[in-house]
């Protein structure tokens, strides 16, 4: 016969036996979920994305992270949707996948990155701030720098975006992303020109310091000394006056025709024959008009001496810019088509043309070219 205490210890015996199981479970969870959304900061202001999973769940939470220095510039990072920045790459060596790291966006977040030298455009995934040894705009890994075909130093445009879920699920698989369309030339002219001496700069609207965002402020031009002209300008002659139309000739007065005269009847009872009427004097005939002479023709009119060299900075399609370029360098608008040229000018010889050539590109108007004619 068992015991009370035998009876215990025998409902008691399968507990006892999950007792380690549960608290190494507890222990396991308990580690999992003190790791969870705490990304780590390192002494630089390193921020490092959650870890990689091919889940939806993978790209949550999003971080964002406290300002912090690069050399002598500071970074403060915020959740910008609409953020289109150029600037120049550099590698990050020991990156995986097709990732990049940034200063500024959170982790992790999705860009296009475009080559302005190529147009080619890929996706990444941000997930590291960077780089921490210097102030390019963004730090790719090996492979994503290879899909782009560009290598350290590369003018790019760093766009966010928002890609389909199965283009995400490839990057946080550690696999390349289909490549995006190709940036047209004529949009990459315009890019490079954006580009900043280092760091990074913005394209949007309200930061852009562009002439159609923001009001351009005359500043004062330095100017050349131009050597007064030498050549010489013969002056038109002068019109001669039209001469006087001929009066037409009086007309001839034309006499009246002579009527014969009736000769006197003999007197009744007369035998002689009546003289023979005398025969009339043939009609005088009045002489032909003199023609007047045809006016000499009228001379063609001078032609206005023009110069042979103008200066044009730019043309515009919009004629209150071009204007506003007008009086800013003196000089005038004139309409080509549907465009607006702004010209100085004209001068009589290219030393003038390339003396006002230099004010002009002085003033920012790079392009300015020297043309001849109108």
């Amino acid at each position: 016969m068992r015991s009370p205490d035998e009876f215990r210890f025998a409902r008691l015996a399968p507990r006892i036996a999950r007792a380690p199981l549960t608290l190494s479970l507890g222990l396991a969870l308990a580690a999992c979920g003190g790791g969870a959304g705490q990304p780590g900061l390192s002494s630089a202001g390193d921020v490092t994305a959650p870890a990689r999973s091919n889940g939806p769940i993978a790209d949550f939470p999003v971080v964002v992270g406290a300002p912090y220095t690069v050399g002598n510039t500071e970074y403060e990072p915020a959740d910008v949707l609409n953020y289109d920045h150029v600037g120049y790459a550099t590698i990050d060596a020991g990156a995986m996948g097709y990732t990049g790291a940034h200063h500024t966006l959170p982790l992790p977040s999705y860009v296009e990155v475009t080559a302005l030298d190529t147009g080619r455009t890929i996706l990444v995934r941000v997930e590291r701030r960077g780089p921490m040894t210097s102030n390019h705009l963004v730090a790719l890994s090996p492979a994503a720098m290879a899909q782009l075909g560009a290598s350290s130093e590369t003018p790019v445009r760093v766009r966010r975006a928002v890609p389909p879920e199965d283009q995400r699920f490839l990057l946080r698989a550690g696999q390349a992303a289909p490549l995006r369309m190709d940036t047209p030339p004529s949009l990459l002219t315009v890019l490079r020109r954006r580009l900043p001496e280092d760091g990074g700069a913005s394209l949007r609207a309200e930061n852009a310091a562009s002439p159609a965002a923001t009001p351009r402020v005359p500043q004062p031009i330095p100017t050349v000394e131009i050597a007064p002209s030498t050549a010489q300008q013969t002056p038109a002659p002068a019109p001669a006056p039209a001469p006087a139309p001929a009066p037409a000739p009086a007309p001839m007065p034309v006499p009246a025709p002579r009527v014969a005269d009736v000769p006197a009847l003999p007197p009744l009872g007369s035998s002689s024959p009546a003289p023979a009427p005398a025969p009339a004097p043939a009609a005088t005939t009045a002489p032909a008009a003199t023609p007047a002479p045809a006016p000499a023709p009228a001379p063609a009119p001078a032609t206005a001496v023009t110069g042979g060299f103008v200066v044009q900075a730019a043309a515009f399609a919009d004629r209150s810019r071009a204007d506003r370029v007008a009086r800013d360098i003196g000089g005038q608008v004139t309409q080509a088509g549907r465009f607006y040229r702004v010209r100085t000018g004209p001068f009589a010889t290219r030393g003038e043309a390339e003396a006002s050539l230099a004010n002009v590109q002085r003033a920012g108007y790079s392009d300015a070219r020297i043309f001849t004619g109108d």
